[in-house]
């Protein structure tokens, strides 16, 4: 007999944005689906289930490769294996590398298709795997971490900032095309604080960049992970009128954007 509590799958929750929200919706009661990429990330992963199971969450961890429709495949049917439904899933898993936008030379085609096979076919592998389950959930929402470089075409790398763009698109078409069963939304954050730049960049790099991203908001800060989980959770939980919606969580930064 499965445990009726709600089952929450969330992809590149080791760390940063993905690992906040494997707390926050542990710390709300949700039973839990945590991927890991690889031995490092295990490693890391594994401190983050210690804290779900800490909270009373039931876990379920697996290996995920997003650019694998195979691997996309095998988390959604392990999951519904070990709890017997999909509620709920975050697509936080991505990949970055800083090339700075005016060096064109510096951004090979291969890179555009290696980053975008990760943040945009990736996520639509994900959520395509999880449609039957979240269909007969009748409540199913996804929840696709995007970035506000997708909006105002800022960020790590052009290519970086266009799969956002693109996610930020398939998050319109996935809310139209699967409605009214799955509710689909994004959240568009600046500069996070221990998310996916904190894993790419070496530390003195790390600080510039955040002293420039602090300074250029209009509130004069960066976010933390916890901020970007606990909004995930709420679009999850109690907004059913919310579908198709690409939310802006910069510090307005794209108020400075013009």
């Amino acid at each position: 007999m499965h445990d009726q509590k709600r089952v929450c799958l969330i992809t590149g929750a080791a760390t940063g944005i993905g690992a906040a929200c494997a707390r926050e919706f542990a710390a709300h009661g949700w039973q839990l689906g945590l991927s890991y990429l690889d031995d490092a990330t295990h490693v890391q992963l594994l401190e983050v289930v210690a804290s779900c199971e800490a909270l009373g969450a039931t876990t379920l961890v697996q290996r995920l490769d997003v650019s694998s429709d195979e691997s996309c495949q095998a988390f959604a049917a392990a999951a519904l294996q070990r709890f017997g439904r999909i509620d709920a899933l975050i697509n936080c898993a991505g990949t970055t590398r800083f090339i700075p936008h005016a060096d064109l030379d510096a951004l090979a085609p291969a890179e555009f298709l290696r980053t975008y096979d990760v943040n945009t076919v990736g996520l639509y592998r994900m959520t395509r795997a999880c449609v039957p389950a979240l269909q007969a959930s009748n409540q199913g929402s996804v929840v696709n971490i995007s970035s506000i470089g997708g909006a105002i075409g800022r960020g790590s790398s052009m290519a970086y900032a266009a799969s956002k763009g693109a996610v930020n698109t398939l998050t319109l078409s996935l809310a139209r095309a699967l409605a009214p069963q799955i509710r689909v939304n994004a959240i568009a954050p600046g500069f996070v604080e221990g998310g996916l730049p904190s894993r790419v960049l070496d530390a003195v790099r790390h600080a510039e960049v955040l002293q420039v991203q602090t300074e250029d908001s209009v509130l004069q800060r960066v976010s933390q992970p916890e901020e970007v989980a606990a909004l995930a959770c709420f679009i999850t939980e109690r907004a059913p009128g919310m579908t198709g919606e690409v939310v802006q969580m910069d510090n307005g930064l794209h108020l400075n954007a013009g």
